[in-house]
């Protein structure tokens, strides 16, 4: 019997001992957090309530400003509108005026180069007739005249910003020269204009006519 008692009290149970250590551990670990949270809330609390006051002041501010600004009379509006409106017929009136003369230049160019056009053969005529003269005869009255018409005639196309297209000895360009043939040649490199045929002109700077050249081969 008596061993029996005393094996129970050696064998007593220790969980209720752990047990009670731990509920007390865990209050204590629960004790210290709740501080840190508290004050973490706190702070995002505050911080929030701060931002919401910033912006409520900003708000009064703006209609502050609002409240503050003059208001407009109604002769003043009706004035702005009218200026407004004259500054828009205004800028309309300038792009028309600058579109018609655009228009107008255009269509002056193209009736001048339908002119010049029918011009430039009595030109080549001109210089075929002074080419044929003899080297005697240019003295006569008659070369003397026809030469003086000729250079009346040039000069009055350069004044009209009429200029004739160099071509002998430059290297062929199709955009001045149109190249009827290939000649062999010694003064000349290949793909160089030996020979004028026919003179080419431009009017500013726009051609009017292709010079006819020979090319060497």
């Amino acid at each position: 019997m008596s061993s029996k008692k005393g094996k129970s009290k050696g064998n007593k149970p220790s969980g209720e001992k752990l047990n009670k250590k731990d509920i007390e551990i865990e209050e204590v670990t629960e004790e210290t957090k709740a501080p840190e949270e508290t004050e973490e809330k706190e702070e995002t609390k505050a911080e929030a309530e701060e931002t919401k006051a910033e912006d409520a002041k900003a708000e009064e501010t703006k209609e502050e400003a609002k409240k503050e600004e003059p208001k407009k009379d109604k002769k003043d509006e009706k004035i702005e509108e009218l200026e407004d409106k004259v500054k828009r017929q205004l800028a309309e009136f300038d792009n028309f005026r600058k579109r018609t003369e655009k228009e107008k230049t255009e269509s002056f160019d193209a009736g001048a180069r339908s002119v010049l056009e029918k011009i430039l053969p009595v030109v080549d005529n001109f210089e075929r007739g002074l080419a044929t003269i003899a080297q005697d005869d240019n003295a006569s009255s008659h070369a003397e005249g026809m030469n003086m018409i000729y250079k009346q005639l040039v000069t009055e196309l350069e004044k009209m910003d009429v200029k004739p297209i160099e071509a002998l000895g430059k290297e062929f360009d199709p955009n001045f020269h149109n190249a009827i043939m290939q000649e062999a040649s010694e003064e000349y490199e290949s793909g160089v204009v030996c020979k004028e045929l026919l003179k080419g002109y431009t009017y500013k700077e726009t051609v009017i006519r292709h010079s006819m050249v020979a090319v060497a081969e």
